[in-house]
Parts: C-alpha cells; structure tokens; sequence
C-alpha cells in the first residue's frame, strides 16, 4: 500500500475539486481508507484508483447510477459482461436521443441566426419577438436522464 492523502492530496492528485470527493463520498461511491487522529479523511491508492475509475466511467456517458452497477461487478464472470454490456446499450440509446435533440437545437438555431441576418437593421428583432411569444407558452418536458454529478 502506497502513502496515504488527505482529501486536499487526493483531489489534486485526481485533478478534481475536493467537493467532488465528497459528493461521491456522500453517494456511497466512495469512502476514505482511515481518519488521521485529527480525524482527516485519508485516502489510499485503491480509493485513488476508484476515483479515476468514476470520472473515466462518467466522461464517456455513465450516470452515477450506472457507475455504481459497474463497480458492482465482478471482472471474471460471464453474467458481469452481460450487465456490462446491457448497461452500454442502453446508455448508447440514451446518446442516440442527446443527439437527435441537439440536432433539432442547431436546426432552430441555424434557422434563428438566418432570421437576424435577414431583419439586420431592418426593424425589431424577430427572433426576440418569436422567443417572447414562445416564452408565454409552457415549456416542452425535456428528456429525463439520471443522476448528474459535480
């Protein structure tokens, strides 16, 4: 076993903010190795490596919900890559649908920016004009996703 960090160390080590940590701490993701007698948080290099496992798992498009699946796994059984795989297929649907929102995002935006290249100077702004009578309107249910993070 390595040296053991404070949370300070550990969120410098990981390049993440110590706030991070105690997120994940608070969501049962991870906990500290041991308290120092001054009752410190301190950190081996496992919870370092979990760590890195969270943030690697997050920046290609887990939730922490699914987080907690894959670190629930255990490497060397058939049924954990089905799981895994499961898991992938339904986040891959999941990106499907980000995609196809940002799409029609940058279709009314291209559309918008076409507007106001159109009326430049030439009187009020119908894209504002647009936006207000759309603003009276309630708002389009967005499409759920689970658990964000810091």
């Amino acid at each position: 076993m390595g040296a053991l960090r404070t949370i300070s160390q550990l969120a410098k080590t990981a390049g993440v903010p110590t706030s991070t940590i105690r997120y994940y701490e608070r969501a049962g993701l991870l906990r500290p190795t041991s308290r120092s007698g001054g009752n410190y948080r301190l950190y081996d290099d496992d919870a370092l490596d979990r760590l890195r496992f969270i943030r690697a798992a997050q920046a290609i498009g887990f939730t922490l919900d699914d987080v907690v699946t894959l670190l629930e796994q255990d490497l060397d059984t058939p049924a954990s890559c089905a799981e895994v795989r499961d898991l992938i297929e339904r986040r891959l649907v999941d990106v499907g649908q980000r995609m196809d929102d940002l799409r029609l995002v940058k279709q009314v935006l291209t559309s918008a920016l076409v507007k106001c290249r159109e009326t430049d100077l030439a009187g009020p702004c119908q894209v504002l004009d647009h936006l207000r009578h759309d603003s009276e309107r309630p708002a389009a249910p967005r499409s759920s996703r689970s658990k964000k993070s810091p």
